[in-house]
């Protein structure tokens, strides 16, 4: 996370700050370098990959729900995407508006609306989607290529346990 104190200088900080408190260090210190990672990981990919695309990280997401689901309720979306469907639905109209996505009503429960990429919404996440998976590389090249798979499964079980799966 870029600000205008290191890394190193923040956990001093905190430690400091919180001397004398009876907490699990250990715990807050993977969870709050989670959020820094999470951050630096997402910061970097809008300023190399989707900047250049005028793209926003939502506005990211939506598309790669939709590519990945082919067709996606607007519900799920953001559930998926993990944001509101107020958010959602001002992203759609900029992807809409670009000719990136289309709406449509569901044939069998008129209350729901169905998103699906058009033509150059894929042709988009085909050039795109390169882009950013040789920065996903370039964000993870500090660790060891064989201690990934594991990392991810570590990831994964956080989730789990957050989300409440």
């Amino acid at each position: 996370m870029a600000g205008p104190h290191t890394l190193a200088e923040t956990e001093r900080a905190v430690e400091s700050r919180l001397d004398g408190l009876t907490l699990d260090f250990e715990a807050m210190a993977v969870a709050s370098n989670l959020f820094r990672a999470a951050n630096a990981v997402r910061n970097h990919l809008e300023r190399t990959v989707l900047q250049p695309h005028d793209l926003t990280w939502t506005a990211f997401v939506v598309l790669w729900i939709t590519w990945i689901w082919e067709n996606a309720e607007t519900r799920m979306i953001a559930e998926e995407g993990g944001f509101s469907k107020a958010t959602l639905s001002g992203v759609l109209t900029t992807l809409e508006g670009r000719g990136l996505v289309t709406r449509e009503r569901s044939s069998t429960d008129g209350r729901l609306v169905i998103v699906r990429l058009t033509a150059s919404g894929k042709r988009l996440m085909k050039k795109l989607f390169p882009l950013f998976n040789a920065e996903e590389q370039h964000v993870v090249s500090g660790l060891p290529r064989e201690e990934l798979p594991a990392a991810a499964e570590f990831l994964r079980k956080m989730t789990r346990t957050a989300s409440g799966d």
